[in-house]
């Protein structure tokens, strides 16, 4: 305890300035100015994943720069070429990161925590934060490197699992690149690359010390001595090839890359580069005219006792999806990104849900709930069974359920999505989630601000960094509609409980917190003269508005029509779009397609058409493969913040899918208010489902019969039949006859 009287302050102040630096006491106290007071300062998780970045972006600043003649990734040719429109100069920037590229496509298996990232032109990172796998065609005359190219051809295939396929051509030469997983005796990324050339070339497969993000060390690369199809990469992981290469050439750090020597170097088995920046190709002949094929495997696992049983966890791939909601619509772009969301999702929840498989490969509460709820509305049960066992092992002894300290909607968002798996499942409430969730709302009733007082942030919740991504620490409106929630939720599992004492107690306190939003709403409409609801009420109208949609979606604590609610989708649509999607000014710089989506889902509660065209915007936005980064650049509409394959985006665009075929409200299942009236045209099937409900599974087919479009459903109901009502964009509501399973509406040409 002696520690704290010394006069620390003092001292460090005192070393900074006679060192020549700005006193560092000093700049934090101006930092925390910006911001409300608050129990945790800074998300500490956030703070380590940018130190990490950042440590990697010095590096990059050492290595790559006075290097330019070396093969690099995608996006340090885009980025450091003054020709190109993803330029970023370097001045005096000391850390070199990937800010307008960040784009890749994971590749697994179900259940396995190993997920290779294939970029935009085919380049492998087949380990978590390792080196990479590139593949060239060099000939006398001319070569065909991918990252060098303005353009490729890229795709996934979902037939069997996940394969991402990258074609490439130029001057006379091509490349085919298909990476994927398999299990046939340990987890293996497969690599298999076809060359062909119009003059007898080389197709190289080489081991590079970099990855999307930047330098990742190789030190030592060495030919198995046994078996000379295996390159060693630093005594740890093994390349396979299915046939010897021709050659192998091999360099380090002080002797260059040994791109520059595959037509002219010497032969070497074996190389040590104590830089870390150690380079090796192996060779394979191209004849003129004919394909030269060959296979690069890379077990994921050393040994046999690390693997993990697919079946105990979710499955081989076609386990993993039985049952699952499928789509069919005439727009094969929607089928498309839908099939393909649900694998990655599946992929992404090896046993924590990871909102990415590179930077973002951490837990948070906040992405989690929205992938398991997007679980749950497409079928995907068992795996969001699995995901709630997950949140509840998280919950500490206070019953805050901590992803990272200083976030205050966590708890309301697990109990939400507990209360969600139970309803859209049918399952009744577990026995020993009762302690689990009267702990977690007496929680949310203890850190809760008192209701007196006539301040604005008199009765919410504590000052906090929320999202993270809406600003500076504040009294933010999304953690008090979480809140709410939660307290309800936990209120209707009470009830289950028979619970009557705890249940009034937690519906008092909802409503005691609701009363507190809605008493803040009015302040701050009147002190802004307009209804939109900010970030927090000491907040002027921002992006960081977006935030507060949650009272509307997902949480629909606030009516379709709400005032606020609307008027905060007005402000942002005249203020915050940029290529028709949601740009978000705060932190992430760019265009959320996620965040998008949640504007979409307000409008299509609304009834208002103009969600089509948000959709269809995040739609135009997504990668070949079907992907979004967290933040797409607004110019390049390449990734520029985040993990450069965002899960919760994915997770996104199936719960919208399913929302436009159906989705609950009063009580009612709402049938067709978001299929656009074009599908109709085709006079094509449209089918979605199973897809769950509150009241039960449903099976939806709608097809054009002349003037009219008649709907089938087929329901699994938990109890009685509910109200169905259909209501078209294009078209009058009409509601279900009881005990009918079809219902025809004209369409409004």
């Amino acid at each position: 305890m002696w520690l704290k009287w010394l006069p620390w302050r003092l001292i460090i102040k005192r070393i900074a300035r006679a060192q020549g630096f700005f006193d560092p006491i000093t700049l934090i106290s101006q930092l925390n100015r910006f911001a409300q007071p608050a129990e945790v300062a800074v998300p500490v998780e956030l703070l380590r994943i940018a130190s990490v970045l950042h440590a990697r972006g010095l590096i990059n600043s050492q290595a790559i720069q006075h290097n330019l003649d070396w093969v690099w990734p995608f996006w340090v040719n885009q980025q450091f070429d003054p020709k190109k429109e993803s330029f970023i100069p370097r001045a005096f920037s000391l850390t070199h990161i990937n800010l307008t590229h960040r784009n890749w496509t994971a590749i697994g298996l179900p259940g396995y925590e190993e997920m290779p990232i294939v970029d935009p032109r085919g380049l492998i990172m087949p380990f978590y934060d390792s080196w990479s796998v590139d593949s060239w065609i060099i000939g006398p005359k001319g070569e065909l490197i991918p990252s060098r190219l303005e353009s490729s051809r890229q795709s996934i295939d979902t037939e069997d699992g996940i394969e991402v396929v990258t074609d490439c051509e130029y001057a006379g030469k091509r490349l085919l690149m298909k990476a994927k997983v398999t299990d046939s005796d340990l987890p293996t990324c497969l690599f298999r690359v076809t060359g062909s050339a119009d003059e007898e070339s080389w197709l190289v497969i080489a081991a590079r010390p970099y990855n999307p993000e930047g330098i990742s060390f190789i030190h030592n690369l060495s030919l198995d001595l046994q078996n000379k199809n295996i390159l060693k990469v630093n005594n740890k992981n093994h390349i396979h090839f299915n046939t010897a290469p021709e050659k192998y050439v091999m360099s380090n750090y002080n002797n260059g890359d040994a791109y520059h020597k595959v037509l002219s170097g010497e032969p070497r088995i074996k190389i040590n580069c104590e830089v870390g920046m150690a380079t090796g190709c192996a060779l394979f002949r191209i004849k003129p005219g004919k394909d030269t094929t060959t296979e690069v495997k890379i077990p994921l696992y050393g040994k046999k006792k690390e693997k993990k049983s697919l079946q105990t966890i979710t499955g081989d791939w076609s386990s993993a999806i039985n049952k699952s909601s499928e789509i069919e619509v005439p727009e094969a772009s929607f089928k498309y990104i839908y099939d393909t969301a649900k694998r990655m999702i599946i992929l992404h929840s090896p046993d924590d849900i990871y909102p990415g498989p590179y930077t973002y490969k951490h837990f948070w509460f906040r992405d989690a709930t929205f992938i398991t709820y997007a679980m749950l509305c497409c079928g995907l049960s068992k795996l969001a069974e699995k995901a709630i066992d997950r949140f509840l092992s998280k919950q500490s002894p206070t019953g805050y359920f901590s992803s990272q300290n200083g976030e205050w909607d966590s708890n309301g968002q697990v109990l939400w999505v507990m209360r969600k798996f139970c309803e859209l499942t049918g399952e009744v409430p577990r026995e020993s989630w009762r302690k689990i969730i009267e702990k977690g709302a007496n929680w949310i009733r203890r850190k809760r601000l008192s209701p007196r007082g006539d301040k604005p942030h008199a009765g919410l919740m504590p000052a906090g960094f929320s999202a993270e991504h809406l600003g500076p620490n504040d009294y933010y409106y999304w953690d008090d509609f979480w809140s709410v929630a939660g307290l309800k939720s936990a209120a209707y599992f009470m009830h289950y409980y028979n619970d009557k004492k705890n249940a009034g107690v937690f519906e008092k306190e909802a409503d005691s917190l609701m009363r507190s939003i809605q008493k803040s709403l009015r302040e701050v409409s009147k002190k802004n003269g307009r209804a939109a609801i900010p970030a927090s009420p000491y907040r002027r109208m921002d992006s960081g508005a977006i935030g507060s949609l949650a009272g509307g979606y997902p949480l629909q604590l606030l009516e379709p029509d709400d005032t606020n609610l609307l008027d905060t989708v007005e402000y942002i649509l005249e203020h915050f779009t940029e290529k028709g999607g949601f740009f978000h000014e705060i932190s992430h710089s760019g265009i959320n397609p996620y965040l998008t989506l949640h504007l979409a889902e307000v409008l299509l509660r609304a009834g208002d058409k103009r969600f089509l065209d948000l959709l269809r915007s995040v739609r135009d936005l997504s990668s070949p493969t079907g992907q979004w980064p967290e933040a797409i650049h607004p110019r390049t509409l390449g990734g520029c913040m985040g993990d450069g394959q965002h899960t919760w985006a994915s997770a996104e665009w199936m719960i919208m899918t399913r929302n436009l075929f159906v989705r609950e409200e009063s009580q009612k299942l709402i049938l067709c208010s978001g299929i656009p009236a074009d599908w109709y045209k085709e006079n094509k099937t449209i089918s979605f489902g199973p897809a769950p409900t509150l009241f039960g599974d449903i099976n939806i087919t709608v097809c054009r019969e002349a003037e009219e479009v008649k709907v089938e459903w087929k329901g699994k109901w938990n109890k009685e039949e509910p109200y169905i009502e259909i209501r078209p964009l294009n078209g009058e509501s009409v509601m279900a006859e009881s005990g009918k399973n079809s219902k025809k509406f004209k369409i409004k040409e």
